[in-house]
C-alpha cells in the first residue's frame, strides 16, 4: 500500500522493521525532502536507518534494502553490541567499568550507592523493585552528569570571565555539548560515564564558545587554558566516543514485517 504525501512538509514518525537476515532494527525515515534511497548504520544505537522520499512505497524500500543487504551486515559487524541497564552487566562511569547490582527494596539505603569495598570491579548497587532499577540507575546518572557538568562550567566560566544562563541535559547523539547564542549550554548526560577529564574538557569548550561562537584559533586558545588535557580529551573522544551510546540505550517505534 503506497503512503500518500501529507499536505504538511514535515518528517514522519520513523517506521521500525524486523528484517529477516538481519539482527538489528531497521527504522524507515519518510523525508519530504529526499531524492532518492539511502542507508546507514547508526554506529551509536546498532540499527540501520533508511531515509526514502515521502512517496515510496514499503515494498520499494524492501527492494533496495536487500539489494544492500550484505552491505549492511558487514557495517553492523563492526559496530558493538548494545549493554542495558541490567542486572549483573558492566558499564562505565567517570571513565571506570562498574558492575550493576540489582538490590531489591530496602528501607534506609540509596536509591544508587557504589561499593569499592572487597571488589575489584566497583559495583553499583541499585535499590528498588527489578523493573523500575534501570530506570533509577538513568536517572542517576543523568544527576550525577549535571553535578559534573555545573561544578567545571563554573570553575570554567570564573576562568574566562563569563556566565552561563542555564545547563541542561540531553540524549543526543550528533555532538556532547552546544552553546546558543542565548547562553544556553546543552550537554550529553552520557559523558558522566566517560573519564572525568573528557568532561571537563567538553565543558571548556562549550564555555569558550561563551567568548566566541566559532573554532578560530583565539577560541581554541580559551580553552587550552582552562583545559591542558585537551588534545588528549578530544582524541579520547574520537576513539570512544560512540561506544558510550550503547550502555542503556533504548529504541521505540512502530514495527512491522518487512
Amino acid at each position: 500500500m503506497p503512503f500518500t504525501r501529507s499536505k504538511k512538509k514535515s518528517v514522519r514518525e520513523p517506521i521500525a522493521l524486523r528484517v529477516e537476515g538481519i539482527v538489528a532494527p531497521v527504522q524507515v525515515r519518510h523525508h519530504p525532502g529526499a531524492r532518492r534511497l539511502t542507508l546507514r548504520v547508526s554506529k551509536t544505537r546498532k540499527s540501520v536507518v533508511m531515509t526514502v522520499p515521502e512517496r515510496c512505497r514499503l515494498d520499494e524500500a524492501s527492494k533496495f534494502l536487500r539489494t544492500h543487504i550484505d552491505w549492511v551486515r558487514e557495517r553492523l559487524g563492526r559496530v558493538p553490541e548494545p549493554v542495558p541497564f541490567a542486572n549483573a552487566r558492566q558499564i562505565p562511569f567517570r571513565g571506570q567499568m562498574h558492575r550493576i547490582c540489582f538490590t531489591g527494596p530496602a528501607r534506609g539505603m540509596a536509591v544508587v550507592s557504589i561499593d569499592t569495598r572487597t571488589q575489584t570491579t566497583p559495583r553499583l548497587n541499585v535499590a528498588g523493585h527489578a523493573d523500575h532499577a534501570a530506570r533509577r540507575l538513568k536517572d542517576w546518572l543523568v544527576a550525577k552528569a549535571k553535578d559534573d557538568l555545573e561544578a567545571c562550567v563554573g570553575r570554567h566560566a570564573k576562568t574566562l570571565g563569563v556566565r552561563a544562563r542555564r545547563i541542561t541535559l540531553r540524549d543526543q547523539t550528533s555532538r556532547w555539548g552546544s552553546c546558543s547564542a542565548g547562553g544556553v549550554l546543552s550537554f550529553s548526560w552520557r559523558l558522566i560515564l566517560a573519564p572525568s577529564f573528557v568532561l571537563d574538557y567538553v565543558a571548556a569548550h562549550e564555555v569558550g564558545h561563551l567568548v566566541e561562537m566559532n573554532h578560530g584559533t583565539r577560541f581554541w586558545k580559551l580553552v587550552a587554558r582552562c583545559v591542558p588535557q585537551m588534545d588528549e580529551a578530544r582524541q579520547w573522544l574520537r576513539q570512544h566516543g560512540s561506544d558510550l551510546h550503547r550502555y542503556g540505550a533504548e529504541v521505540s517505534s512502530r514495527k512491522r514485517e518487512l
